[in-house]
């Protein structure tokens, strides 16, 4: 056999400036190819890399030396977790199936790739150096049907989904992937793979359809544990009585009129869903690389056939690691376009920060379901809000103080920073366990506002090298989480921007209702002073007084907050 060429494509250095107005201004187009003792095909492409938007610098030197603990993950394959070892020392090669882009996307879809995301991220943090591949279906029977709907092009209806995912992916602090690599773009790979197939008596050929041919892999059920029968009609399996086996998949289909094809030795057509990203995959990281993720809903059919098709076009192939993450779920059913059960993420992040909602995404294990509700939602923009709000004060406090200096903290200071820092590593380390890396956020940021307002706290010795410390470990965790903002300000500036939407309040209203009940206690009418609070609580602003005068803040509405208590 041939030689495949495998691209790999080092990661850029990246800046940390805020969401710009303006998106995917430029492009960067780089290849670089490595051979590999894998099949053979013409596996190979210019590809076109989103320009990095987030910082990613290494965090906390300091920490390196605790960096050697070993990484559990999850396995689907093997349904327990195993601890991660790459293929290549130092060197992770992660595919993670995009999207069909026919829609804007919803929390489903965020969920998946903040998921990966935080072990991109992770994995980089650790000091690997990660090829990530996340591919966009542009071909596919639901883009043609809705182009169809709407009179379009279904290829440029397509592109136009993939620049409004980006934008979304960009909103909740995904960094881009190494190669974003589209189907349209990749037909020469696609055919030379299904060819493959065919050689190796895996495929057959009816009337210009190609179709893999299960009864040919023994092993075709290993990663879902389903049996061959339970290949469902109608969930992208062709209905055909030609078929020899009912479950036999598509890898080509014949041109049908009104639809997008190209040439192929089987006539003119288009390929199948499933073939698409293991020929993508083979393209960039080889028949073996590490990592393969995606949501739980693919686990069958679509990954167990790309095993299938990957092995039958090359019988080194093998995937070390498959990764899955669990539902969005709303009145415990799963969220889906098709059930028509879904909220964008531009309709969530219209009214929430994207943060806020990036938290709730991470704020429950990625393998465990999570049930979307405003009470979550609310909660975690209050979180948020708490967070940001705290380390605001904090660095204001701070000042101009030398966070390069060495200063020695007092003991118990010393204490919760390797605390938490252990917290989080133990925690991550255990297959990415977001949940109690937040939970332990807790106690540092209870220790900055002790510093920061009680009459013991600001007579503590070495409080400004306290409070810096303290911000320091905080913030790298946050930048290691994607929750790091542009600045603590500007988030905390936005979250109240959109509690006023919510609240269905402008900021003018706010200040006058205070003013109302400046006025209201004055004349000891505390009645009425008491119900303007409880009102404006009742939509989420809850008012502080303080030696300085009253301020707002956002809040979980009441009616909420007795539904969290009760939770």
């Amino acid at each position: 056999m041939g030689t495949l060429l495998k691209c790999y494509k080092p990661l850029l250095p990246l800046r940390f400036i805020p969401i710009p107005n303006s998106l995917w201004t430029s492009r960067i187009s780089r290849v670089i190819f490595s051979k590999s003792k894998v099949c053979g095909g013409r596996c190979f492409s210019s590809v076109k890399q989103s320009p990095p938007l987030i910082d990613e610098k290494n965090s906390g030197g300091e920490w390196v030396e605790n960096r050697k603990a070993e990484l559990w993950l999850y396995n689907t394959m093997s349904r327990q977790k195993e601890v991660f070892k790459p293929k290549v020392d130092g060197r992770v090669g992660m595919y993670v199936c995009g999207v069909t882009a026919y829609d804007l996307s919803h929390i489903g879809h965020a969920r998946v790739y903040v998921s990966f995301d935080v072990l991109y991220r992770y994995l980089r943090y650790l000091g690997y150096e990660v090829n990530y591949v996340r591919n966009f279906t542009d071909v596919d029977d639901k883009i043609i049907a809705r182009a169809n709907e709407l009179g379009e092009d279904p290829i440029n209806l397509s592109r136009q989904y993939c620049q409004e995912f980006n934008v979304d992916m960009t909103y909740l602090h995904c960094l881009p992937p190494s190669v974003e690599p589209r189907v349209s773009d990749h037909m020469p790979q696609i055919i030379d793979m299904i060819k493959q197939i065919i050689d190796n008596d895996c495929a057959y050929i009816i009337e210009g359809d190609v179709y893999f041919s299960v009864d040919k892999f023994p092993e075709y059920g290993r990663l879902s544990g389903r049996k061959v029968e339970d290949n469902r009609a109608g969930e992208r399996v062709a209905v055909d009585s030609r078929k020899k086996n009912p479950a036999d998949f598509a890898l080509w289909k014949t041109a049908k009129r009104g639809e997008p094809f190209w040439d192929s030795p089987w006539g003119p057509g288009r390929p199948g869903w499933h073939i698409e990203c293991s020929a993508m995959s083979a393209a960039y990281l080889g028949y073996t690389f590490d990592i393969h993720g995606g949501g739980m809903d693919l686990v069958f059919p679509h990954h167990e056939n790309e095993i299938a098709q990957s092995c039958a076009a090359c019988k080194w192939s093998n995937i070390s690691y498959w990764i899955h993450n669990g539902f969005v779920t709303i009145d415990s059913e799963k969220m889906s376009k098709s059930l028509g059960n879904f909220f964008t993420i531009r309709q969530v992040i219209d009214i929430y920060h994207p943060l806020a909602l990036r938290l709730f995404l991470i704020g429950t294990h990625y393998r465990s379901p999570i049930n979307y509700s405003a009470v979550q939602l609310e909660s975690a923009s209050d979180r948020t809000f708490y967070i940001y709000q705290t380390l605001h004060d904090c660095q204001k406090a701070v000042g101009q103080y030398d966070m390069t200096k060495k200063d020695s903290v007092p003991p118990h200071i010393l204490d919760c920073i390797n605390k938490f820092y252990n917290d989080f590593l133990t925690s991550m380390m255990d297959d990415l366990h977001t949940p109690v890396v937040l939970a332990a956020l807790s106690d540092p940021l209870k220790t900055i506002n002790d510093l920061l307002h009680t009459h013991k706290g600001k007579k503590q010795e070495l409080r400004l090298e306290s409070l810096a410390a303290l911000e320091k470990v905080i913030r790298e965790v946050l930048m290691i989480l994607g929750l790091m903002p542009a600045s603590y300000s500007e988030a905390l500036l936005q979250l109240r921007e959109k509690a006023l939407m919510r609240s269905n309040l402008t900021e003018d209203q706010i200040l006058q209702k205070i003013e109302e009940r400046n006025m209201a206690r004055t004349n000891k009418e505390y009645e009425k002073s008491d119900a303007i609070r409880k009102d404006l609580a009742a939509v989420g602003i809850t008012l502080m007084d303080s030696p300085n005068g009253t301020t707002w803040r956002p809040s979980i509405p009441l009616a909420l907050q007795e539904q969290v208590a009760a939770t």
